[in-house]
């Protein structure tokens, strides 16, 4: 099948209409506008509903309602707007309802700047708004892999009942790649035994009238003596068996290295350069990336200080991931960390420098192949 050259904003978009979304709500800000400006067209071409809000916290409240009649939704903004929308997740979690939140980072904190950055990690995987929840949280490196973990990420919302979030940045949002542009193929997970995607008339616990069942209620707000601690208990139990179940990750040339990198999404991309460079001047380095942000590959990382001698974290932040690879680590190798934050974004060149300098190798001439 050919490809298609697409800009990553428009990839996600068409990747969920061939998932099934039938709901797409959402406020500008860059830089994700392109997200947006793509589902108003798409979503009326589709037979799907499309609405800009009048603020982010009316946009995921609008999902919220979406989702609770059934519908396979969607939402989309930028750092400062994903903030104006924790609440609204915390709610979604709360309730078990499905749903799809896309996050194209941008330098930060405040209203910040348009560049790209990694500064949301904390926000995402720590859950963001209030009370003891987790958001499963996905993070592709190309335009091409953003396809396949946007429909994953409706799959997974469907399946656990919470929300999934679609964590890029201002660089893969914008940046045009070709995909291999194909319908949702059928999946345990994403459709039932027909074929069909799966329709609020197959959720038993959507809000679609009563139609001679009992009623449904669909409230976080539980005030029984007991009732909300054993519905926490229920949520957890949910999400150990999606960190169990449902970690994924990318091995680059691991089996042999002295020296780890963990980076993610485009980060990954340099790092990827870099210890190319790297290898070619027998240096034993290679790379761990998590494509799941949460559930974190804490387990396979811990495995690697088996083989490494030291550990480097490379985000475009101040340092929040690393927090991440310290607990998993458990102190058992030295780790070392290389950031950029506000919008700033390394280069293959300090990433090698950083490489050569942790394992102590003189600078080489450089070789392409």
């Amino acid at each position: 099948m050919s490809k298609v050259l697409m800009c990553g904003n428009d990839v996600i978009g068409e990747a969920a209409i061939q998932a099934g979304c039938t709901f797409y709500a959402g406020y500008p800000i860059t830089p994700q506008n392109e997200l947006t400006q793509y589902m108003a067209c798409r979503m009326a071409e589709s037979g799907g509903t499309f609405i800009q809000a009048e603020s982010e916290l009316a946009a995921i409240n609008l999902v919220f309602g979406a989702s609770a009649a059934g519908a396979r939704a969607m939402t989309s903004s930028s750092s400062p707007g994903i903030s104006l929308k924790q609440e609204g997740i915390s709610y979604l979690a709360a309730c078990q309802l499905p749903a799809v939140i896309v996050n194209m980072m941008r330098g930060g904190p405040g209203l910040g700047n348009i560049a790209p950055s990694q500064a949301d990690y904390f926000q995402a995987t720590r859950g963001g708004g209030h009370g003891d929840y987790r958001t499963i949280v996905l993070a592709p490196a190309t335009v091409e892999e953003a396809w396949g973990l946007t429909q994953l990420a409706f799959d997974l919302a469907d399946e656990y009942r919470g929300p999934a979030m679609i964590l890029g940045d201002g660089l893969l949002g914008q940046m045009m790649e070709p995909v291999e542009v194909v319908r949702h193929r059928p999946s345990a997970r994403g459709r039932i035994a027909n074929g069909e995607y799966r329709s609020s008339s197959h959720k038993s616990w959507a809000l679609t009238g009563c139609g001679g069942r009992k009623p449904n209620v669909i409230r976080s707000l539980l005030l029984g003596e007991g009732e909300l601690e054993e519905h926490n208990k229920l949520l957890q139990m949910k999400y150990n068996r999606i960190k169990s179940k449902e970690t994924r990750f990318e091995s680059v040339y691991t089996e042999d290295s002295d020296l780890i990198i963990v980076a993610y999404g485009t980060t990954s991309r340099i790092v990827r350069a870099a210890i190319s460079q790297a290898r070619r001047e027998r240096m034993h380095v290679g790379m761990l990336r998590p494509i799941t942000l949460w559930p974190f590959p804490e387990v396979q990382i811990h495995k690697l200080t088996k083989k490494a001698k030291a550990f480097l974290v490379v985000e475009m932040s101040a340092g929040q991931m690393v927090e991440d690879v310290r607990l998993s680590v458990l102190g058992k190798r030295p780790i070392h960390f290389y950031g950029r934050a506000g919008g700033g974004v390394p280069t293959e060149e300090i990433v090698l420098d950083t490489i050569r300098n942790i394992l102590k190798a003189k600078p080489k001439k450089r070789i392409y192949a």
